[in-house]
């Protein structure tokens, strides 16, 4: 009889077949591991395979190959009390709850901002129009400064300067006597429809001739027609 069978038999009738070599108590745990590793090699790998399902794989593993699973536990108390305590990296951190978000500080233009209204130029020229009358007092203070400088890089310096703010002065003003021509339309416009009558809406090619002759008459009584003239000549050519 062939001895694989019988002890398959046996297995398959239930009985250990390690429980056949279990030696006395007095034997070394290697000489009983030796045996049973003896008697394992007379054994099919699918009978060793079944064996382990059936004692289950950690009990085979410490019996046959001496591996012990129980990891030893690590005290974690501290030695002094003044060190601080070892914690073990395995331990599950608790996740931080959410930090209370605060409102982001944008900067923002209030030219650009509808929460501060919408820009009227009218309304800022009247409320800065005290700035017109500071330029006209500048522009007397450096014709002053100017007549008694000796220093030819300060008066090229005071010239530019008074020439900037010259024509800062006329652009005001020019604005304002566009929009009080203006005003001065929209007036006549409502009296005419008060009495019943037509108004007359002028084009813009009208408006942009009536401001040119307004123009030249200005220039005219300045004494600054001719220079202006010969400027345009030499722009054309």
């Amino acid at each position: 009889m062939d001895p694989k069978n019988s002890e398959n038999e046996s297995t398959s009738e239930g009985e250990h077949p390690l429980d056949l070599e279990v030696s006395p108590e007095m034997e070394s745990e290697d000489n009983k591991r030796s045996k049973i590793r003896k008697q394992l090699s007379n054994m099919s790998f699918e009978d060793i395979q079944k064996l382990k399902e059936k004692i289950g794989a950690k009990v085979y593993n410490q019996v046959v190959l001496g591996i012990k699973t129980n990891k030893p536990k690590t005290d974690f108390k501290r030695t002094n009390k003044n060190r601080p305590r070892e914690m073990s990296s395995k331990i599950r951190v608790r996740a931080q709850l959410p930090s209370v978000r605060t409102k982001k500080n944008v900067p923002r233009d209030p030219r650009f901002d509808s929460m501060c209204g919408d820009y009227d130029g009218k309304e800022f020229r009247e409320n800065y129009k005290f700035i017109n009358d500071m330029r006209k007092n500048e522009k007397k203070e450096l014709e002053k400064e100017l007549a008694i400088t000796s220093d030819p890089e300060r008066k090229t310096q005071i010239k530019f300067l008074i020439q900037r703010i010259g024509n800062q002065i006329r652009e005001a003003e020019k604005t304002e006597k566009l929009e009080l021509q203006k005003l001065e339309e929209s007036r006549e416009i409502r009296e005419k429809l008060q009495k019943g009558e037509k108004p007359i809406f002028k084009r813009k090619s009208e408006k942009r001739v009536g401001e040119l002759l307004n123009k030249y008459e200005e220039l005219k009584k300045s004494n600054k027609l001719q220079k202006h003239i010969e400027k345009r000549r030499k722009k054309q050519c």
